[in-house]
């Protein structure tokens, strides 16, 4: 089965990410420049947002199919569950750091992420970018959505169904087993500092040297 990074020639791995590897996710996100940053929220996201919201990830069932090179991030394609009368259906949302960009990263991840949906039963999927997020448009209307500009936005769905086979099929599952060097570092680095970043989170801190003397 083909190995997608090689045909677009870059080095890394695109593989599911593991929940305890969130951070990678977070530490991702927290890289883009401020453009990259507004595109992929649609507006302003400080650090403290991008904390919540990657915590929020790793507990509400969301999918995360990322391009991964030395351990790091540097794109991700997110599957989000549905959320009743927030989002009726299941959302992605892309993200592709500016060194790996125009290479063939983000159409990639959405074919996995295609993958993914179609696995789980999904029928269609939801897009939103904003309006002035050419690249992310693009690429959503290479896959068949048909977005409409409301309110700053576009939004868009993508018929699962409509999708052929083929997209489906490129997943390949050795993906979550290759590279094994790259993955043992990035749990080691990655399995103690999950715990740290967790319980900061929770409010814990550590006690001050000295407190109770």
């Amino acid at each position: 089965m083909r190995d997608d990074t090689i045909a677009i020639g870059l080095p890394g791995v695109i593989r599911r990410l593991d929940r305890q590897e969130m951070p990678l996710l977070r530490e991702h996100l927290l890289r883009l420049d401020t453009e990259s940053r507004h595109d992929r929220f649609n507006g302003f996201a400080d650090e403290s947002f991008i904390e919540r919201y990657a915590a929020k990830c790793a507990t509400d069932g969301t999918i995360v199919i990322a391009y991964l090179e030395d351990g790091e991030v540097l794109a991700a394609a997110e599957l989000h569950p549905a959320d009743g009368d927030n989002s009726p259906l299941p959302e992605v949302a892309f993200s592709v750091e500016r060194k790996v960009r125009r290479m063939g990263v983000g159409s990639v991840l959405f074919r996995r992420l295609i993958a993914e949906g179609k696995r789980k039963g999904y029928d269609s999927l939801r897009i939103t970018t904003g309006a002035q997020n050419e690249a992310m448009r693009s690429l959503a209307n290479k896959f068949g959505a048909h977005l409409t500009f409301r309110h700053g936005e576009s939004t868009g769905e993508i018929d699962l169904r409509q999708q052929p086979v083929t997209a489906a099929a490129r997943f390949n599952p050795a993906d979550v087993f290759a590279a094994p060097a790259a993955f043992a570092q990035a749990v080691a680095r990655f399995n103690r500092d999950y715990w740290k970043w967790w319980l900061r989170m929770s409010g814990w801190r550590p006690p001050v040297a000295g407190a109770g003397r």
